[in-house]
């Protein structure tokens, strides 16, 4: 006798209408074969931890060997590097397409490249402009710079917010805010003497339309 099939059946379609891998046998024969959903072999879930355990060490390796600047968020550069290294790392321990060596590989690659370009960034300053943007001012002296916002794409309130979050009671006593290279927003407070800070010698010049804060409530 054959085994009991137990389907989704529609009027419309008739039967078999779920995809195949939401299908269930659950007929006696069926059932642990069919489990596959929720568990495949033991041999798949040794693989995973063998390969991982074996990926992670040797990507401690590769990033102890390359220095810390690997893994800083300096830049676009690095977000991207640091995120496709996480993506493969993932690739190496859930496919079993992927072999370790292939994934060693994938590493070496990326770390390689980050440590070439930004190598070659500290050395020849043209590369620099070419993988990272300047940090922008979008406050000056309490001044917003709207023609700067709109450019970068930043609401007041988002300025507002970073204020805050630096203790910063009123826009009066901000010397600048900048937006640097990894987008993260910078708070300068301005100095009793009024001297413009050294610490914005590379933030891009201080252009754009401004306006006023707004005033304190009495």
């Amino acid at each position: 006798m054959g085994e009991e099939r137990w389907w989704s059946t529609s009027p419309l379609f008739g039967e078999r209408t779920l995809p195949e891998f939401v299908q269930f046998d659950i007929g006696p024969a069926g059932l642990g074969r069919d489990m596959y959903f929720f568990f495949d072999s033991w041999p798949s879930l040794g693989r995973t931890v063998v390969v991982g355990a074996l990926a992670y060490l040797v990507l401690i390796v590769l990033l102890r060997a390359s220095g810390k600047r690997t893994l800083s968020k300096m830049n676009a550069f690095d977000l991207v590097v640091t995120v496709a290294l996480g993506s493969t790392l993932a690739t190496v321990l859930l496919s079993s397409d992927v072999a370790l060596a292939n994934g060693v590989a994938a590493f070496a690659l990326l770390i390689g490249l980050q440590f070439a370009i930004t190598w070659l960034s500290v050395r020849f300053p043209p590369v620099s402009g070419f993988v990272k943007a300047e940090p922008t001012l979008l406050v000056n002296r309490g001044r917003l710079l709207g023609r700067a916002m709109r450019k970068e794409r930043v609401t007041e309130d988002e300025i507002l917010a970073a204020l805050r979050s630096q203790g910063v009671a009123a826009m009066e006593d901000v010397e600048a805010v900048v937006l640097e290279t990894d987008s993260s927003f910078s708070v300068v407070v301005g100095s009793p003497s009024g001297e413009s800070s050294s610490t914005l010698a590379n933030v891009s010049p201080r252009s754009g339309t401004s306006r006023a804060a707004p005033e304190k409530e009495p």
